[in-house]
């Protein structure tokens, strides 16, 4: 099973402004068409921290792939 995908900053946004705009957990997940349980976590995640914005995750970053390497060889050989 694949991993889902994240929120962009935009869709956050307009959530907390429903959010702020007295809407219920369930009429923004029909409006936005996500689920509850996200807007739930968004909406804890604002009142705690004050923002939106994508935290930096703890744990070893992975190692880049051999496609990756060779696309950043590339693109540093265009524009040294």
């Amino acid at each position: 099973m694949g991993r889902s995908q994240e929120l962009i900053e935009f869709k956050r946004g307009n959530l907390i402004g429903f959010y702020l705009c007295n809407k219920s957990i369930h009429e923004i997940s029909l409006l936005l068409n996500i689920p509850r349980s996200t807007v739930r976590r968004i909406i804890t995640k604002w009142k705690q921290l004050g923002t939106t914005a994508t935290q930096p995750r703890s744990g070893k970053p992975r190692k880049m792939t051999e496609q990756g390497q060779r696309m950043l060889k590339r693109s540093a050989q265009k524009s040294p």
